[in-house]
């Protein structure tokens, strides 16, 4: 059976079970079992390749131990064995195996992991099924990335507001401008599940890791913040699913709960690629650990001050952003002139709408910037539809292949049907609105708040017009005898 096929037949077998409500419970589910699974084929890899490994987990509640055999334990002694044993030991690992960075990694894995299935026959069928697949054979590591994407894009039924899992097209394009090195730091804020930091690390392998060293120094310069538990679950096996042994600077924590001006020189990075949540707000007394100026719930506008406190001079960044913070005023335009103060946005990319179908039809931008210099120009490039395309979706996402147009203009830059500069003295002169029409093209939709609200007001009146002429009609017709 295909890998496919596989996490299908998983889905089917837990929609059985009375204790898994959902999909966010489904997707919990397998994240820990997948965890367990990946961890424990990665360690059959270190004991042949380091003659010193030791698991951190005690022998009898490794995968191979109890859920290799596919009439191994099950019914309700599995069940009794994964819920007193198994999650009561991985939470609390105190010994001395366990106290080791890997160990950590299991311990907050498991942190806030749950059992909700409630049938141990079912999960003995769950766990057979995935010992079909092999994360040690080349062929199914390679064929699950696309699998494990399935995975996660199916979270955001169960999601918030403002969780967005953002396409591979745009995670890729965005890594590979900003082309982090072998050896820069590199950092995610807000990594819900690792796409980011996953694609980072394929770009390190495929174009500057030589040697072991490279290999070593690459398992230690990157790291993400997720605050919340699944995605940071999910995020630790992703890392391990490409290759990192111990994936301990994966944090669970909120990274905008920690005072910014705590922030000092040591925790300042070379590289931040991130698509900070936005629509939501934060908890109360969150917007207290940053500047009056400001203070804000709006998430996205934090972790945008939060990526300029971290990034290093000279540092680079990536970030997706909606079309609100690029016309919005008031706080937000005191983080723009901060922002163009101290970096340079050199770039804005801006991508049509349905990128994130059938998430949000929000209109997102990239923005580009650098740390250490003013802005004086930026550039803008209006990323089109496929040609015949209006929109995409489930079946017709956005590809790669799209952005080479971006790619090849992006060294040689000259204006064009979808690219343009502004001065920052125009940026200025209008009070720091960076939405900012193609001036090749006629007029595009206008995103002014107070027009777009006037715009409504006289759809309404009009619908309201139409409406009464058509009461009158229809009186006039029926007192009249009827409609001729």
């Amino acid at each position: 059976m295909s890998i496919s096929g596989t996490i299908k037949g998983i889905q089917d077998i837990m929609r059985k079970d009375a204790g898994v409500d959902g999909d966010a419970q489904r997707i919990g589910q397998i994240g820990w079992l997948l965890f367990l699974k990946i961890f424990d084929d990665q360690e059959q890899e270190l004991e042949l390749t380091q003659d010193d490994y030791r698991s951190p987990i005690p022998a009898h509640l490794r995968w191979a131990s109890w859920a290799t055999d596919p009439e191994g334990i099950t019914g309700e002694g599995l069940l009794e064995f994964i819920n007193n044993d198994l999650f009561k030991t991985l939470r609390n690992l105190t010994s001395h195996t366990g106290q080791t960075p890997r160990g950590f990694v299991v311990q907050a894995a498991f942190e806030d992991a749950y059992n909700y299935m409630k049938n141990g026959t079912l999960i003995r069928q769950v766990v057979n099924k995935l010992n079909e697949i092999d994360f040690n054979r080349a062929s199914d590591r390679h064929t699950f990335n696309d699998i494990y994407e399935k995975i996660l894009k199916d979270l955001q039924s169960a999601g918030n507001a403002g969780e967005f899992y953002t396409p591979r097209a745009v995670t890729q394009f965005m890594v590979d401008m900003v082309d982090p090195k072998l050896g820069e730091t590199l950092l995610d804020p807000a990594c819900g599940t690792g796409g980011f930091l996953a694609c980072a690390i394929e770009h390190l392998r495929s174009n500057y890791v030589k040697t072991v060293e490279d290999s070593h120094i690459l398992q230690e310069t990157f790291s993400g913040i997720e605050k919340k538990q699944l995605p940071h679950l999910l995020c630790t096996t992703n890392m391990l699913l490409h290759g990192i042994e111990v994936p301990s600077q994966i944090k669970h924590d909120n990274a905008l709960a920690r005072p910014i001006k705590d922030y000092t020189a040591k925790d300042r990075v070379d590289v931040i690629i991130t698509n900070p949540p936005f629509g939501g707000t934060e908890e109360d007394g969150i917007e207290t650990n940053f500047p009056a100026t400001f203070r804000t719930r709006e998430t996205a506008d934090l972790f945008l001050v939060l990526i300029m406190r971290r990034l290093k001079p000279g540092g680079r960044a990536a970030v997706v952003l909606p079309d609100g913070f690029l016309f919005g005023e008031g706080i937000k335009t005191r983080i723009k002139e901060k922002l163009l103060e101290e970096c340079n946005l050199h770039t804005i990319v801006r991508l049509p709408n349905g990128v994130f179908n059938p998430y949000t039809g929000i209109k997102t931008n990239l923005l580009f910037f650098e740390k250490g210099t003013p802005t004086t120009e930026l550039w803008f490039y209006e990323h089109p539809y496929p040609e015949g395309a209006k929109s995409y979706n489930k079946t017709k996402p956005m590809r790669i292949e799209e952005f080479e147009p971006e790619k090849a203009w992006w060294q040689n830059r000259q204006e064009s049907e979808q690219a343009w500069k502004v001065s920052i003295d125009a940026i200025k002169v209008s009070n720091y609105n960076l939405d900012i029409k193609n001036p090749h093209v006629g007029d595009l939709i206008n995103h002014d708040p107070d027009e777009l609200l006037q715009t409504y007001t006289n759809q309404q009146q009009e619908i309201s017009d139409l409406r009464q002429q058509l009461k009158t009609i229809l009186s006039e017709a029926l007192g009249n005898g009827g409609i001729a």
